[in-house]
């Protein structure tokens, strides 16, 4: 990858010729159009279904398919744009039509082709800005969900965790956190169905009810999640569900409780063994079923957790990261690097993670949020003057 001069230089031209053609390799242009074909695609049949809602798609006329298509795409637009549009569209055909016919009509001709083109022009220019406005509050989103992440290193007694979190879109619905009580540390990893401003809202919802029953009831992970079960399925037309994980890491202590609700299963690395195990608990995601079904059947478990041993939390979107082959990164691959490097600080851990999995990718850019915390355990500081 090229490193980019960020110090100020004179813009010209040749500035502007650079910006303009960015990205404009044959492999990026290839990818994006195929994902603009597909969404045009998408907006096609939806269009066709929604007009023409019981005849087949091969049985509605191709003047009436062109109409449902246009409607669609114009609806997108509000009155003054469409009436902007339409007479472009009408300026444009009527140029055309009097040429084939042999007419020509002193001055509503020469300007009918310029009248067109400037409305295309105008309508392009005022939805870029429109969007360049969209854009930066998906920014202040995004910058107010970041502000809700904890600190990428975060260090208690003899532990220390260590987090990454990457969002594929600008804001995400991934969510991680380490939150100290009196009794000791929680380590909560969570995912929300679906992607985008819908999941980062939900998440930072999950994020406030997470603190509020921490601090008002210092409960085990298999409470907390009954907890907030409760709250997921409160709106019986909400279709939303929560994968998570909860670590409580008591003070003072050699193990964790642990509890997991539908989420990937997690990997400790445990230094006398030199070998790593997956934490497999059963449980459903969040508002997948009841609380009274969840609390029959979401365990809670103790498991050791000595010096020099490491945990691993992640999201699915770290294992099911893609290459340009379409291959997924996969579990084992990340198995084997804990096998490797579990015995380092956590740190070191999650950056050998960070690098493995960019370097997989390589230019592919991430179909879902990745996210991961590492948590290892130090040796005890040694008295000096024992």
């Amino acid at each position: 990858m090229g490193l980019k001069n960020e110090t100020k230089s004179k813009y010209d031209t040749k500035t502007f010729y650079k910006e303009y053609v960015s990205g404009m390799n044959s492999r990026q242009l290839g990818k994006e159009f195929q994902s603009d074909s597909e969404r045009l695609k998408s907006l096609y049949f939806d269009a066709l279904k929604e007009t023409n809602p019981s005849i087949p798609p091969q049985k509605i006329p191709v003047t009436q398919k062109f109409l449902s298509l246009l409607s669609a795409l114009t609806k997108r637009l509000n009155p003054v744009r469409r009436l902007v549009f339409g007479v472009s569209v009408v300026s444009f055909g009527l140029h055309f039509l009097l040429n084939f016919l042999g007419f020509y009509i002193f001055p509503i001709q020469p300007l009918l082709l310029p009248v067109a083109f400037l409305g295309i022009l105008f309508i392009l220019l005022i939805e870029l800005l429109e969007k360049s406005d969209v854009q930066k509050e998906l920014d202040f989103a995004r910058d107010i969900q970041l502000s809700l992440l904890p600190p990428s290193a975060v260090k208690w007694d003899q532990l220390e965790a260590h987090s990454f979190a990457a969002t594929a879109s600008e804001v995400g619905g991934d969510y991680v956190d380490i939150i100290k009580s009196d009794k000791g540390t929680y380590v909560f990893i969570a995912d929300v169905s679906g992607k985008g401003l819908s999941a980062a809202l939900y998440m930072v919802r999950i994020q406030a009810l997470v603190h509020l029953i921490i601090k008002k009831q210092n409960p085990g992970p298999k409470e907390l999640f009954l907890e907030l079960n409760d709250y997921v399925k409160s709106n019986k037309m909400d279709k939303t569900f929560v994968t998570a994980c909860a670590a409580f890491f008591p003070n003072g202590e050699d193990h964790f409780i642990f509890s997991r609700a539908g989420h990937n299963t997690p990997i400790i690395f445990n230094k006398k063994l030199d070998s790593t195990f997956k934490l497999k608990t059963e449980g459903f995601a969040l508002g997948m079923t009841s609380t009274k079904l969840l609390k029959k059947t979401l365990e809670e478990k103790k498991f050791q957790f000595e010096a020099g041993d490491s945990l691993l939390l992640y999201t699915d979107g770290l294992v099911e990261a893609r290459n340009n082959m379409g291959e997924e990164y996969g579990e084992e691959r990340l198995d084997g690097l804990m096998s490797i490097y579990g015995s380092l600080h956590a740190k070191s851990i999650t950056q050998k993670i960070q690098s493995s999995i960019e370097l997989y990718i390589g230019d592919e850019n991430p179909l879902d949020d990745i996210t991961f915390t590492t948590i290892h355990k130090n040796d005890p500081v040694k008295n000096l003057a024992d």
